[in-house]
């Protein structure tokens, strides 16, 4: 069962409990189901907290599993008007041993390399069981993005983001068999990167079929097959009007906003379009003969924005994004009586956002959609 400080000493005789099993858990101004002595490895309790007091999870019940001699997570019954670690996109703050913050309790917020402060609003304090609202970590205007893909290499010491400071160094390194041309280390400077290199290699010429000349293709007729010398047949005539040549040729990789190159072949791009943005137009774009790109697609937003800021209703957490067709529970600020959940269903049809009114399943039965 769990334990409410009850004071009475278990007696343990080697071999009668399992190494792995976990005792009840300690549990003051809380109550658990099933209620034993002890529980098994991998057994899951499920708990509540006394009035005044709350679970220090997101909900009004909690769960936790025993692993291997130790609950996950531990179970503890809070102040109501304590706060949980808040969410804060692209930031961090100190993080409290207990996983919890006594009302009253101010954090100061710090943005991540690359973001700042929107509005200058730095800290969060905790009053009577909600934060005060939470600072906006947005994108710098001197920061950029995840730098461009450079055919035939990859980047070294450097692991994936999507948002790199000002001032960040990337270092490219040519695959086997290509030579480097330009500097191998780009920089972000005033939210663009500077020019990178080209990663080359000789190409020779083939047997049949196709014959690679430089960086361009033009297609042959293996001797005493096809047409006969002298002689052009329409289909061919189309093929050379609308020849491509190697990408290279064309210079740097058009950025498709909210796009990135998936895939590249030695004529061909493919592009895909980031989380929550759909792509419009052809998603393969090539290097035609002319050194221009084919003709390029677009991503268009493909969600829905509330920002939390704005609405005194919604507990601030700054700006919910619910893709198109979808829909999300926005949490509400909840009446000073109240221990348990209360939110909004928010749905995104077409760009255009709906939501319910502030309820809780306790007060509606059936439903709060």
């Amino acid at each position: 069962m769990c334990l409410r400080s009850l004071g009475f000493v278990l007696i343990l005789f080697p071999g009668v409990l399992q190494a792995q099993g976990c005792d009840a858990p300690r549990l003051p101004h809380g109550y658990c189901l099933p209620q034993q002595e002890t529980y098994s490895n991998g057994a899951t309790i499920t708990y509540a907290c006394d009035n005044g007091y709350k679970p220090a999870v997101e909900m009004w019940w909690a769960t936790s599993t025993c692993q291997h001699g130790t609950w996950y997570h531990e179970p503890q019954c809070i102040g109501e008007s304590s706060c949980l670690p808040p969410t804060i996109s692209n930031a961090k703050y100190p993080e409290n041993l207990n996983s919890w913050y006594e009302d009253g309790s101010t954090l100061r917020i710090t943005c991540e390399a690359g973001f700042e402060h929107k509005n200058q609003n730095t800290t969060i304090t905790c009053e009577n069981g909600n934060w005060s609202p939470v600072p906006v970590c947005e994108k710098s205007i001197s920061a950029c993005s995840a730098p461009p893909k450079i055919p035939h290499a990859v980047i070294i010491n450097q692991g994936y983001q999507e948002v790199f400071a000002a001032g960040s160094q990337v270092q490219y390194h040519c695959e086997d068999a290509y030579t480097n041309v330009g500097q191998n280390t780009i920089i972000c400077e005033a939210g663009l990167w500077t020019t990178g290199p080209t990663c080359k290699t000789l190409r020779g010429a083939g047997h049949g079929g196709s014959t690679v000349t430089g960086t361009e293709v033009s297609h042959t007729t293996p001797a005493g097959s096809g047409t006969q010398p002298g002689h052009t047949d329409s289909s061919e005539q189309t093929e050379t009007s609308l020849r491509f040549i190697a990408i290279d040729n064309c210079g740097q990789f058009p950025v498709i906003p909210n796009g990135v190159i998936t895939e590249t072949t030695r004529f061909s791009l493919k592009y895909e379009c980031q989380h929550l943005y759909k792509l419009v137009g052809p998603a393969t774009v090539k290097c035609i003969r002319s050194g221009m790109w084919s003709d390029l697609p677009v991503c268009r937003a493909a969600f829905c924005a509330v920002n939390t800021d704005d609405n005194p209703q919604y507990i601030s957490v700054g700006t919910v994004y619910i893709p198109v067709g979808e829909e999300k529970r926005v949490e509400c600020v909840k009446p000073h009586s109240w221990s348990f959940n209360h939110y909004s269903t928010v749905r995104c049809f077409n760009g255009r956002v709906e939501a319910t009114e502030c309820c809780n399943k306790l007060e509606h039965a059936l439903s709060c959609d």
